[in-house]
C-alpha cells in the first residue's frame, strides 16, 4: 500500500520559511517523479514545483527564485523549502508521486501565510 505523508504546514508571518517534507512508503522511491501542488478554496490544484527521478527541476514562476525543491531517496523523502514567503502562498500543499500511469498523492498540509 502507498502512503504520502506531508508534514510541515503551519503559520507564518509574510517574509518567513518553512520547510515541507513528504515521505513515502511502498513504492520505489528513487524511480518516481515527486512535485508538490496546492490548491486553494474554488481554484484548481496547481504544480508548485517538481523534482525528477534524475534530479532535474521545476517550478512555477510565482515561487522561482523562493522555493526550493530536493529529495534524498535514502529516507524516501522529498522536501519543498519555503521562503520569503507571501499571503498568496497561502494554501493546501499536496505531495505527489507519478511514474508513467501510476500517481498517488498525500493528503496534503495546510500553510497559511498571514500577519
Amino acid at each position: 500500500q502507498v502512503q504520502l505523508v506531508e508534514s510541515g504546514g503551519g503559520l507564518v508571518q509574510p517574509g518567513g520559511s518553512l520547510r515541507l517534507s513528504c515521505v513515502a512508503s511502498g513504492l520505489t522511491f528513487s524511480n518516481f517523479g515527486m512535485n508538490w501542488y496546492r490548491q486553494t478554496p474554488g481554484k484548481e490544484r496547481e504544480l508548485v514545483a517538481g523534482i525528477g527521478n534524475r534530479g532535474t527541476t521545476t517550478y512555477l514562476d510565482s515561487v522561482k527564485g523562493r522555493f526550493t525543491i530536493s529529495r534524498d531517496d535514502a529516507n524516501n523523502t522529498v522536501y519543498l523549502h519555503m521562503a520569503n514567503l507571501k499571503t498568496e502562498d497561502t494554501a493546501v500543499y499536496y505531495c505527489k508521486a507519478a511514474l508513467l500511469t501510476e500517481t498517488y498523492w498525500g493528503r496534503g498540509t495546510q500553510v497559511t501565510v498571514s500577519s
